[in-house]
């Protein structure tokens, strides 16, 4: 699967990756922007040519038949948002459980135009002690690019800035949505 996901990935469809997936056996991967389904086919790509396990979490609808078995088996966990819950400690939970867990996720929590992001995923990655890695799906460029890994720190309003700033000038699948 890793070679015949290069191919497509590289030859096909001719995109690139810029800067280096982290050797991290546990991440939050911050995945922006996020306008289309597509996107999600595009993630499970990338994940076949980095040759590397990643978790998902989306919304419990997804999760029911006749396509729930498989989202299960991409490595995707369900998400209940009509209740309140300790979403942000569940999580940390998972990761104090697991020897390998790298979970992307979006911070817009939609496919929608969001003027903010959600901050869940800056709170979880505090919560269980991992790092962020921020990940641009940039159709404009036809490139995914990945950071360094970043340790949230007391000063969150440092923090978003500087995740802001590495997707700046990135395009969505749908631009207008970006």
């Amino acid at each position: 699967m890793h070679t015949l996901a290069k191919f497509i990935y590289f030859k096909l469809l001719g995109w690139k990756i810029v800067g280096e997936f982290p050797d991290l056996k546990k991440c939050m991967l911050v995945v922006v922007p996020h306008t289309s389904w597509v996107d999600f086919f595009l993630g499970l790509l990338i994940r076949r040519v980095i040759n590397k396990d990643m978790s998902f979490i989306a919304k419990k609808s997804l999760f029911k038949p006749p396509f729930g078995w498989y989202f299960r088996w991409m490595g995707g966990a369900p998400i209940d948002r009509s209740k309140s819950s300790d979403t942000v400690s569940a999580i940390a939970q998972i990761f104090e459980e697991k020897e390998v867990f790298r979970l992307a996720l979006s911070p817009e929590g939609t496919r929608k135009k969001v003027d903010q992001w959600k901050t869940g995923f800056y709170y979880i990655a505090k919560a269980a002690n991992v790092p962020i890695v921020l990940v641009a799906f940039d159709y404009g460029r036809k490139q995914i690019k990945f950071s360094q890994p970043y340790t949230p720190t007391e000063n969150s309003e440092a923090d978003f800035k500087l995740y802001r700033e590495f997707f700046k000038g990135v395009v969505g699948k749908k631009p207008e949505l970006s």
